[in-house]
């Protein structure tokens, strides 16, 4: 009776300790297109993004797809530090080329600093092209 008490207790520390870690992530979502780049641009591209963030370690991870550019994609960044009529720095690459095909998956970590820039609203993914390097598409990373 014992040990089954105390395998039932490990497992459900197991799980609230899993479910916690769960609670832990915040889920940020962008709408990619020209019109939200700094400057617009009339390309026919779009895009969407969703980027998972714990905030606890600091770590993210994202799936962008993406399809319609001028030509192929260049570089992939969050930006952080702007709003939408702005442009900011670059804060994580999400892909290197040559391996920049829609979707783009991947993970990496952010300062604290760029996570309260992405809890205010001031981070941004964009997506360049040869034809277009200041970034082809664009969209502001929103909960």
């Amino acid at each position: 009776m014992r040990k089954t008490t105390l395998v039932i207790g490990l497992l459900a520390a197991t799980f609230a300790a899993t479910s916690a870690a769960h609670a832990q992530m915040t889920t940020y979502k962008a709408t990619l297109s020209g019109k939200n780049e700094r400057p617009a641009n009339a390309t026919s591209g779009q895009g969407s993004a969703v980027v998972n963030v714990d905030p606890t370690t600091k770590e993210l991870s994202w799936r962008i797809e993406y399809s319609g550019l001028t030509g192929a994609a260049m570089a992939a960044h969050i930006h952080c530090g702007a709003g939408p009529e702005a442009n900011g720095p670059v804060a994580v690459q999400v892909g290197q080329p040559p391996n920049l095909a829609s979707p783009l998956t991947g993970s990496g970590k952010m300062s604290d600093a760029q996570l309260a820039d992405l809890t205010a609203g001031k981070c941004y993914l964009n997506i360049h092209t040869v034809e277009t390097k200041g970034g082809e598409i664009r969209g502001q990373l929103t909960r």
